[in-house]
């Protein structure tokens, strides 16, 4: 398969659509439609959950069960706090940046619609030489242009109201995808294309397959703990994005030296299974796909851990798609390594045969 059927005009539309539609952690509801909707065509059912986990099955009724997996939700904020003065201060839902929050617009979401502010902060003339305050949850601050609480609150804005950036997608130097949220919306579209793809080449499994988007990961993989308890899988595939570690600032020795558009990245992790990380290794070496690896330590912190440790067990590995500048409004990944992680876990899937044992010992 070439990079322009992976990653044809179709796909790259509802990628567009589903980056730009908000679904912050708990939230996710609206998100999760577009991607069913998108995802209805390729599989013969679906299950959701009671926290809005969405899950693509093909064959349904196989007793073998594989999934592939990514998670739905992006990182945002909470009202926390509407001073006098009509200024909101706020609370993270997830890994929020409070280093990038100041000047940023915003969108407030609530009951009567979308509410716009901005992240104010104090102008340079202001502040002075060597004492300047660093941006911090305690001190950064939202502006709606009300002139008072009793205007915020009028707007429909209260406390546990949720917060996100409108930032949208865009291609930067004809290759590279940037926008908020690919961490991991990223994730729900490969699977997507995954399944789209065995439908169109006519491929027939010999196990169910479950594509499964996942909702509150960002707050502790919990979408993937609820839902591993309901598929009781045999296999777990999941993807994730990783630190591209070639800009500034990062110290390589510590994070592993990856870097966008060198190909997807395979994990080491106590909770990454041997014998499938070798299957989809040596998936990659006869398919000429180009991959990096990285060792995670205890955790991946990731689903992989969720779903590695459910149920008694489930064999699982992690392909990571590279990404710069994770938890900002302009993360930014490579179209080649989206269209090799969409690769790589479809051939690997094909490799997997029914009943197989992925036993430590086997």
């Amino acid at each position: 398969m070439t990079k322009s059927q992976i990653l044809n005009k179709s796909a790259l539309s509802f990628f567009e659509k589903y980056l730009n539609n908000a679904s912050p952690t708990g939230y996710e509801a609206q998100g999760q439609k577009l991607w069913m909707e998108y995802l209805k065509p390729y599989v013969d059912e679906f299950i959701t959950d009671t926290y809005g986990t969405a899950v693509g099955v093909i064959n349904p009724k196989a007793e073998y069960k594989v999934v592939i997996e990514g998670h739905s939700d992006e990182i945002s904020w909470y009202v926390n706090y509407i001073s006098d003065n009509g200024l909101i201060y706020v609370i993270r839902n997830g890994g929020s940046d409070h280093i990038i929050a100041p000047s940023k617009w915003v969108n407030i979401h609530t009951s009567k619609g979308i509410v716009q502010g901005i992240f104010g902060w104090p102008a340079i003339h202001t502040r002075k030489d060597g004492k300047e305050d660093t941006p911090k949850l305690d001190n950064i601050f939202i502006d709606v242009g009300a002139k008072d609480k009793e205007e915020v609150e009028k707007m429909g804005v209260h406390v546990g109201c949720v917060i996100t950036y409108p930032d949208n997608f865009q291609i930067l130097n004809k290759d590279k995808y940037t926008c908020r949220a690919i961490d991991n919306r990223a994730g729900g579209f490969m699977i997507a294309q995954v399944a789209r793809l065995l439908k169109e080449n006519k491929k027939d499994l010999p196990f169910g397959l479950y594509i499964t988007n996942s909702v509150q990961e960002e707050i502790g993989l919990r979408g993937a703990e609820m839902i591993t308890q309901r598929i009781k899988p045999n296999v777990a595939i999941v993807t994730d994005v990783c630190h591209d570690t070639s800009t500034p600032m990062i110290n390589v020795k510590r994070e592993g030296e990856i870097k966008i558009g060198k190909g997807p990245v395979i994990s080491y992790a106590p909770a990454i299974q041997h014998n499938l990380r070798d299957l989809i290794i040596s998936t990659a070496e006869k398919e000429k796909i180009p991959f990096q690896r990285l060792a995670s330590s205890r955790y991946t912190g990731t689903d992989t851990d969720a779903f590695a440790y459910s149920n008694g067990g489930v064999a699982s590995a992690l392909i990571s798609l590279p990404l710069r500048y994770m938890h900002t409004t302009v993360e930014t990944v490579h179209s080649d390594d989206v269209a090799n992680v969409i690769k790589l876990i479809y051939n690997a899937v094909l490799n997997i045969k029914a009943g197989e044992d992925f036993s430590y010992f086997s």
